[in-house]
């Protein structure tokens, strides 16, 4: 089973966000943000949070356990950039591109096993009382 979240223009450069999701991708989700908690960058906090509603999603939605929850993959795709210009000398304007990130995460992992009723032990425990007719033989 496949989980996938996705997060739409997000006002980061793609460059930057990919170093980030390289190191998740393949890991285990706990130890994913670990990584994340301790990583001093913007796009490490908000890969975090997409990645939060990804295991949210995939409790709540499939009903996934999430101990067995595995970063399948880990995309940063880029959004439209915003483009702006600077004055600069003899009257010309320096472009100045805002690029925008669209950050997807995909989730696997096996939904949890159904708990069978288990035969009753009790019998084996507790031995049937004797009855009338294996006393008389005994």
């Amino acid at each position: 089973m496949e989980v996938t979240s996705t997060t739409k223009y997000v006002r980061l450069s793609p460059k930057k966000a990919r170093d980030v999701a390289r190191e998740i991708q393949g890991l285990p989700v706990d130890t994913a943000l670990d990584i994340l908690t301790f990583t001093p960058k913007k796009s490490a906090m908000l890969i975090s949070k997409t990645l939060r509603t990804a295991i949210a999603d995939a409790e709540n939605n499939f009903s996934l356990d999430t101990n067995s929850l595995m970063i399948k993959e880990a995309t940063i795709g880029a959004g439209p950039t915003l483009r702006r210009f600077k004055p600069r000398a003899k009257g010309a304007a320096g472009p100045i591109l805002r690029r925008t990130s669209h950050i997807r995460i995909v989730l696997t992992g096996a939904p949890p096993e159904k708990k069978k009723p288990r035969k009753k032990a009790a019998k084996a425990a507790n031995p049937e009382p004797e009855t009338a007719a294996t006393a008389d033989n005994a």
